[in-house]
């Protein structure tokens, strides 16, 4: 398909910068499978579902990967000490990450970078882009925790470009059920709503609760740059899926019970696991890309946020829903004065009736 067929026009004073407050209070859009909109808060999702519905959520933790390194005066060739900003996005082994710096040329291969008296990097294998290679002084957990102790929350481009990160979004950047050792760069926004509250709610009403662990990379937020879908390239991510889980989503599917996924990385661990309509126990990288024409073998419904023009996720709600019905939506959306992005409002998706 043409990639522009994924475009919309939205207005740059509805991209939320700051997330709803308390986080159940953002709006909630429903998408009905006949392509009817009602319009909600999160609160009421509970009140949305049916006794016995499942819902997937991505565990997933964010890792602080948003750095500031020091280059050191080179010995040859002039100038001082070179401050760069370093964003993490994929590792590669226990103590190598590639990353995306700015600037750039202040950088080359053999160069060493310091982050803390504790943590440390050498560059290699730089590409255009301001794409590096840091292979850490530091490896595994001991690594984590010095990023940890070191970074700050990996916001999206478009919020960075507006605003400082701040000490609020360590926490507003972070599920409330966020769990293991932090690995992703990006946050699965769509469980950013949730509160302890809601959650009590859906176990009064029946609904099962179910997770898995994708971790977030830094290809969510690049944009797709071919003219027509067939030529892009899609992004990878592992996952995992446990037996105990994969048992009893399928069960709940045996039974007829409907399976929603929280968020579009809940979404693409589930079908790119799927086997004959089943969920395998997995553990595995993902380049699965959705689009229009794709088929759902898991999942029934998807609560998600709000996302770009033209890119792969406006893409995989468009197959889901049906292009028609989400340019629709979108345009309610905008109208209504839902926010977008990642600290945006929320939907609920329910797959299109064929």
């Amino acid at each position: 398909m043409k990639v522009s067929a994924f475009d919309f026009h939205l207005p740059e004073d509805s991209i939320a910068l700051r997330p709803a407050n308390p986080r159940d209070s953002a709006k909630l859009l429903q998408v009905s499978s006949q392509g009817a909109f009602s319009d909600h808060i999160v609160k009421d999702l509970p009140s949305l579902l049916r006794r016995g519905d499942v819902l997937v959520l991505n565990e997933t933790k964010v890792l602080r990967a948003a750095l500031t390194a020091t280059r050191p005066a080179r010995a040859h060739g002039g100038g001082g000490d070179v401050t760069v900003d370093v964003n993490l996005h994929t590792a590669l082994s226990d103590n190598e990450w590639r990353a995306f710096v700015r600037p750039a040329k202040r950088l080359r291969d053999g160069d060493e970078v310091h982050f803390s008296d504790a943590l440390s990097a050498t560059v290699f294998n730089k590409q255009e882009g301001g794409d590096v290679g840091l292979r850490f002084n530091l490896s595994g957990s001991a690594l984590s925790q010095a990023i940890e102790a070191t970074g700050q929350p990996p916001l999206p481009p478009y919020i960075g470009r507006k605003r400082a990160v701040d000490a609020k979004d360590i926490e507003d950047y972070q599920t409330v059920y966020a769990e293991g050792e932090a690995a992703s760069v990006a946050a699965p926004t769509a469980g950013l709503h949730f509160t302890p509250k809601v959650f009590a709610a859906l176990a009064a009403e029946g609904v099962q609760i179910e997770r898995l662990t994708l971790h977030v990379g830094a290809g969510t937020f690049l944009p797709v740059k071919t003219d027509d879908t067939d030529d892009h390239h899609m992004h990878s991510e592992w996952y995992q899926i446990s037996p105990e889980t994969a048992e009893r989503i399928n069960k709940a599917k045996d039974e007829g019970r409907r399976i929603i996924a929280v968020g579009t990385t809940a979404l693409r661990a589930l079908e790119s696991s799927a086997e004959k309509g089943r969920v395998k126990t997995l553990s595995d990288d993902t380049q699965i890309f959705i689009t229009p024409g794709s088929d759902f073998y898991i999942i029934d419904g998807l609560m998600t946020n709000f996302h770009l023009p033209k890119s792969t996720l406006f893409m995989l709600v468009s197959a889901l829903a049906g292009l028609d019905t989400m340019q629709a939506a979108y345009d309610h959306a905008i109208k209504n004065g839902y926010r977008f992005y990642s600290y945006g409002d929320s939907s609920l998706l329910w797959a299109a009736q064929k």
